[in-house]
């Protein structure tokens, strides 16, 4: 028996931000190993990095998946908004994070760093490296059906990790060729990054949790649909927004007033069923009114 789609694609969800939590626990007991064992401060300070990003996945594999539940008693209208929210909190980690390795990149400036080099901790790193690609990759491949705004946000802080990771490999190459200054240059570099990226998860998760208006072209859109239909003669009314990260429209569209209660409910199905066709269309509610009345006059025509 086949599963229903919302069941399979919060268990995808689910998995995705499962696997999420396990690549942040394995980079953190590699660096923080070898980190602990020659007094790095650049693996340390990546591994710290990891500890917030592992209480991220872990908030998006509890709360996130929420978001395929149905809609019910206490959630009439579904539960899209907790997606973003979820987004909305990683986008915050980031920041905070991007901001602490920014002050320790500056301390590291001020006062230096003390570090043993070792080969091992080439290795840890290495391993970091090739552990956030592969959860970058997968979960940028899981989320291309999803389209999940909290699994985009995890695979940006997987992307985070490998540039923080570089900045830490720089440093320790530093410490080899005896540059130790490129340890907390590097760091500081790239915090600005993270912090930039860190703003922009924030940006964008604020705008659909405030239920503000989607681009222009998907209003376009709408509208061309609801003209394309051979019984619609006026189109007012219209608002388009989002809600959480699905986009809500309501709109008053004029018909022939003679219809029949029928053949009104028949139009007024066929103009929502083509709407929601559109991608990241939810809820559509369109409201008949018989034309030539004149009642309208006064509105914007779109």
């Amino acid at each position: 028996m086949e599963e229903p789609s919302g069941i399979d694609e919060k268990r995808r969800f689910r998995r995705a931000a499962g696997v999420n939590v396990l690549g942040n626990a394995a980079k953190i007991v590699a660096e923080g190993a070898a980190g602990l064992a020659f007094g790095s401060i650049a693996l340390l300070a990546d591994a710290a990095h990891s500890v917030a990003d592992l209480i991220a996945s872990a908030v998006v594999f509890v709360w996130g998946g929420s978001r395929y539940d149905d809609a019910d008693v206490d959630h009439p209208h579904g539960h899209q908004r907790i997606e973003p929210l979820t987004a909305l909190f990683v986008g915050a980690v980031i920041v905070l994070l991007g901001l602490n390795l920014l002050w320790s990149s500056v301390e590291g400036l001020r006062f230096g760093t003390d570090v043993r080099y070792s080969p091992l901790l080439l290795g840890a790193l290495a391993f970091a490296l090739v552990d956030m690609y592969v959860l970058y990759w997968y979960t940028t491949r899981v989320n291309v059906d999803l389209g999940s705004t909290a699994l985009a946000a995890l695979a940006t802080d997987c992307l985070n990790d490998i540039y923080t990771t570089v900045a830490a490999v720089v440093g320790v190459l530093g410490v080899f060729l005896d540059v130790p200054v490129l340890d907390p240059l590097a760091g500081a570099l790239v915090s600005l990054l993270v912090v930039y990226q860190g703003i922009e998860i924030g940006r964008e998760n604020v705008t659909y949790l405030v239920g503000a208006a989607p681009p222009e072209g998907d209003r376009d859109r709408i509208v061309e649909i609801l003209r394309d239909h051979s019984t619609v003669e006026g189109v007012h009314d219209l608002t388009v927004f989002y809600d959480g990260t699905d986009i809500e429209v309501e709109v008053h569209v004029e018909v022939d007033g003679g219809m029949t209660l029928r053949e009104a409910h028949d139009v007024e199905t066929e103009l929502v069923t083509r709407i929601r066709s559109l991608a990241d269309v939810g809820d559509v509610h369109v409201h008949l009114d018989p034309s030539g009345l004149g009642e309208w006059k006064d509105a914007n025509d779109e």
